[in-house]
């Protein structure tokens, strides 16, 4: 099994993230994705639509920034390319380029994403994990699941996205540990402003504490 630069392998697939101890953001009655923009109007996606959509299976790892890697996952949903042809650009405004998407989550957690990062073959909206329906650890109801982008790009718990065209501000990119904006893991894009190698030993010191504040909140 080969790895992208800096990454382990870890046994199984533990809950981590921003959201630390806090338990995940409870299912709506009615799950749902709002997408807006320059769209000529405001489209509303329920889980029966995108179920409806052709389904997709993947199998892909997830890439962790700090360093480790849950291997042998398969997921299924929706793939990102053919629903953003289908649905969202025969409502684009006229003359209006996309240049970035920003996917939102339940528990507040927002990726900026390059379009044509999201547009990747592999970029699901992903429903199921290895032949069950996504639980809260891992983004239930459905969640972001682009395989070739460190996971803070991966927004789990998904319920809004929003295209744009021109970069949005990012409130994050003063922060010491700004996170590199395309994240593509084969090029260890770590940080937004120092080389991926020299931050793994920094970042890595913090995946023990952040995955036992993690498993705290988990309901699993």
């Amino acid at each position: 099994m080969t790895l992208p630069p800096g990454q382990r392998a870890v046994d199984g697939f533990p809950r981590f993230g921003t959201h630390l101890h806090h338990p995940p953001p409870p299912v709506p009655a009615d799950p749902a994705i709002e997408i807006s923009g320059p769209l000529t109007e405001t489209l509303t996606l329920s889980m029966a639509e995108l179920a409806n959509m052709p389904r997709k299976q993947l199998d892909a790892d997830f890439h962790c920034v700090a360093g480790w890697s849950a291997t042998g996952l398969r997921w299924e949903g929706t793939a990102f390319e053919p629903l953003y042809r289908t649905r969202i650009e025969p409502l684009l405004q006229s003359g209006a380029t996309i240049s970035h998407a920003v996917f939102e989550g339940l528990d507040g957690h927002r990726a900026i994403v390059l379009l044509e990062d999201a547009l990747a073959a592999d970029v699901l909206i992903a429903d199921r994990l290895d032949g069950q329906p996504l639980n809260g650890d891992h983004g239930a109801p459905i969640r972001l699941v682009s395989p070739h982008q460190y996971g803070y790009v991966n927004t789990k718990h998904l319920c809004r996205i929003e295209f744009h065209t021109t970069a949005p501000v990012d409130p994050e990119r003063w922060s010491p540990l700004a996170a590199h904006r395309r994240a593509r893991v084969w090029q260890e894009e770590r940080h937004r402003y120092l080389p991926g190698r020299f931050v793994r030993p920094i970042y890595r010191t913090l995946i023990g504490p952040i995955r036992a504040l993690s498993a705290r909140g988990s309901r699993e």
